[in-house]
């Protein structure tokens, strides 16, 4: 069989996936806390919209350590979400609407209220002890000077074994041992288990951490990550017609080349964050801001559409659970919140990859600035804490949180202009944005001119024209310091993006070539001169042959 035929005809390269924060999408018993049952109330409202999957943040049970990147249970639903059978009927009718349920995995670490760790813990001799990292040692001399992503040693001690095990993240999501064959085939047995129940694929969390070696201080890309990518694939996801995303925060082109080969050895695509990290001073965190180089935006995404062309595969976000809303970010969330949320949503979805949209991105959701006492992120209110104690002004701090703060994302679903935004009938557990009156999704679901009816076009447009999926990449007016414009091209036809990145009017120089296309989706309701461009304004042309 052609592999590469074959791979240009899987259904998530001309799919549109949406992801959902189950806890603050829909809330169906009134409890404050989003859950399946809610998910399943709307999925007459994503049919509309038109994706083709959902992503699930984690569901599994959990103690929400993590906000559910703490896994009890890889087998079970967490009680706040439903249980398991709500599950199976989220699968099920959702694949009445044709759309597909992609589950967020942890495979780097669990909970240490897992079962397999419970068992680890109580002895060196107890088989389930090698699932996880250990290292002989004594109290308070730690095996070296790592330290975890969440503060303090990436070490932690239990005087029981006298030994200490390793935790990248929390001390309560101890690292699993990879090298162990009897893990991995545990992992691969569970994968194949959810394959079983009908889910359509797999987001998997810190994925390039696999195969991490302490001793060596490597933690991501490891020697080993690539055979265990191989194995896993051919354990489980080949098994079936799925889609797989890896976060890989260290992802270069070329190992994202590695991961995303079109011989389908190891996962679909992966999310990298080049792009989403050019706005914080460079070598600093993400709390230190700096103005968006839009001239390296350019350069970025020009470079990851290039060399993966038919070497790999994209994934296309300006959003998900983690980073605040794009529209605030890089857009303008006042005067022109609906040009600029548009001209992002053109921008990105006229490129070659998957395109992902996060909950209410597609109504151009925003930030929100709240006191400290309103925010829930545990990484918020620890940067907080230190910060204040380091000297810095509670202005500054203030500022850099509601530019940053993960609680951007994760404010309640805006469903319409009613208490609570029609979220919850009880208590929210976290204060919904106070712009919900303005900005719903009961106001725009039969608006054609609104971000929510842009976002339905571009779906459609990219389901009917193989040039989305097939086109390659070339950037124009590369030294433009206010244009992203960009052409593609394939056998059938000529797609041509052309977007006004900030608040100006700015001319345009590629009138000749618009004038010969057919104009597929704008932002202003008509063009005013052909050779100016608006405030954000964005075009999209096509040319069949």
């Amino acid at each position: 069989m052609d592999i590469m035929k074959e791979n240009r005809n899987k259904w998530w390269k001309s799919a549109v996936i949406y992801q959902i924060y189950p806890r603050s999408f829909a809330d169906s018993n009134n409890d404050g806390i989003g859950d399946l049952q809610g998910i399943i109330s709307k999925l007459d409202y994503l049919e509309n919209l038109g994706i083709n999957a959902i992503w699930l943040s984690p569901v599994c049970k959990s103690p929400q350590d993590d906000n559910g990147y703490d896994i009890s249970d890889y087998q079970d639903i967490d009680p706040m979400f439903g249980t398991l059978e709500d599950m199976e009927e989220l699968i099920k009718e959702a694949k009445k609407r044709d759309i597909r349920i992609i589950m967020d995995l942890v495979l780097n670490h669990s909970s240490d209220e897992h079962r397999w760790f419970q068992e680890a813990k109580k002895s060196r001799e107890n088989p389930y002890h090698d699932y996880y990292v250990w290292r002989d040692g004594k109290e308070g001399v730690f095996p070296n000077d790592m330290r975890a992503t969440f503060g303090g040693s990436a070490w932690e001690w239990v005087p029981e074994l006298q030994q200490y095990y390793f935790h990248q993240f929390s001390v309560k999501q101890p690292d699993l041992n990879w090298e162990n064959p009897r893990l991995r085939q545990e992992i691969y047995d569970m994968i194949n288990w959810w394959i079983g129940k009908g889910v359509g694929g797999f987001r998997l969390d810190v994925i390039d951490q696999i195969a991490k070696e302490p001793d060596k201080r490597i933690t991501n890309n490891g020697p080993r990550l690539h055979e265990y990518l191989r194995e896993l694939s051919r354990e489980t996801f080949q098994k079936a017609d799925l889609v797989t995303v890896g976060e890989t925060w260290g992802a270069t082109t070329e190992l994202a080349k590695l991961y995303s080969n079109p011989d389908n050895s190891e996962l679909s695509m992966v999310f990298q964050f080049e792009h989403i990290c050019l706005d914080q001073i460079e070598g600093k965190e993400k709390w230190d801001l700096a103005p968006l180089p839009f001239m390296k935006l350019k350069e970025v995404f020009g470079r990851w559409q290039t060399e993966l062309y038919q070497k790999g595969w994209n994934s296309l976000f300006w959003d998900n659970h983690d980073l605040p809303r794009i529209v605030s970010r890089w857009g303008n969330d006042g005067k022109y919140r609906v040009e600029s949320a548009k001209m992002l949503a053109i921008l990105l979805h006229g490129m070659q990859g998957t395109p992902y949209i996060y909950q209410g991105e597609e109504l151009g959701m925003t930030n929100v600035a709240y006191d400290i006492a309103e925010y829930r992120d545990i990484e918020t209110l620890n940067v907080y804490k230190e910060r204040l104690e380091k000297g810095f002004t509670q202005e500054d701090l203030m500022r850099s949180i509601h530019a940053k703060s993960r609680d951007n994302a994760r404010t309640p679903m805006q469903w319409n202009a009613e208490e609570n935004a029609g979220f919850t009938g009880g208590e929210p557990w976290i204060k919904v944005n106070p712009n919900y009156k303005e900005i719903n999704a009961a106001k725009q679901v039969d608006d054609e001119d609104s971000i929510f009816g842009c976002y339905k076009e571009l779906i459609r447009l990219r389901k009917n024209y193989p040039v989305f999926m097939e086109g390659n990449f070339q950037i124009l007016l590369k030294e433009d310091e206010a244009i992203f414009a960009y052409a593609r091209e394939d056998d059938t036809a000529e797609l041509l993006v052309v977007c006004n990145f900030f608040d100006q009017t700015v001319s345009c120089p590629l009138e000749e070539r618009m004038a010969s296309m057919k104009l597929l989706i704008g932002n202003y309701k008509e063009i005013d001169q052909m050779t100016i461009l608006r405030p954000y304004e964005a075009r999209m042309y096509l040319r069949e042959k």
